[in-house]
């Protein structure tokens, strides 16, 4: 793909691709990121919801035609498995890292991506290549010190250990707002970053939960969302 800054590793074991959200996230994570073996394919916005559309639709649209050409395996029948051009042993990236905004919308996206992997890759799943990068919503500096929060109490206990005077604290509304260097530290140097490995615990719940969330039919989310409403602890306004 044009937009795809691949790596210079030819060996899969060794190769990670980036999926970033947005070309301005994509451009910072092209410079933080290690040539040797880091590639990064930015997404335009929000990919098509796989869910709701057929084959044909799903292979027109540019964004996927590029995740497929970029992973290299093909993919399977919408059932996750079965007939299709999937091929594992073509897969040119062991570890596929999803890498979104902290929001809402980055959730929505990583949601999006997943739904697909689910559907027409879903090998990789199972296999344990797919990672999400979990970056952080701010960064808290006093003096020459500084340290990444994960949520708002971590971000007052940091404020608090570092004794409140002369605190800063920069929250980062998107992956964009930070510079190569803090998306290297947080979401792509091995060394320092946190990502989490994408598990099937259940593929039948899993089955279940895409069709009612990410489905073209309204009353089965509608009463998802109303049977756990009081479950929800993160609104992002």
């Amino acid at each position: 793909p044009g937009k795809l800054a691949d790596c210079s590793e030819r060996n899969p074991e060794r190769a990670e691709l980036f999926i970033v959200e947005g070309e301005s996230a994509g451009g910072t994570a092209k410079t933080g990121r290690d040539p040797r073996y880091q590639a990064v394919l930015p997404l335009k916005g929000k990919i098509l919801n796989v869910e709701k559309h057929g084959l044909s639709k799903i292979l027109s649209n540019e964004e996927i035609r590029a995740l497929i050409q970029a992973i290299g395996t093909g993919i399977t029948d919408s059932s996750g498995r079965g007939e299709g051009s999937f091929d594992l042993s073509r897969l040119r990236y062991s570890r596929i890292i999803i890498m979104t905004d902290a929001d809402v919308d980055g959730a929505h996206i990583r949601t999006l991506l997943l739904t697909f992997f689910f559907r027409y890759m879903r090998p990789l799943i199972e296999r344990g290549h797919v990672y999400i990068a979990l970056p952080p919503l701010y960064c808290v500096r006093k003096g020459k010190e500084y340290r990444y929060a994960y949520s708002d109490e971590e971000r007052d206990r940091i404020i608090e250990e570092f004794g409140g005077k002369g605190v800063t604290v920069q929250r980062y509304k998107g992956l964009g707002e930070m510079n190569p260097s803090q998306l290297a530290e947080t979401t792509m140097n091995p060394e320092t970053r946190t990502i989490t490995q994408v598990r099937l615990v259940d593929a039948k719940e899993a089955e279940r939960l895409f069709s009612i969330l990410m489905g073209g039919e309204v009353k089965p989310r509608r009463d998802f969302i109303s049977e756990h409403a009081l479950e929800v602890r993160y609104l992002d306004i």
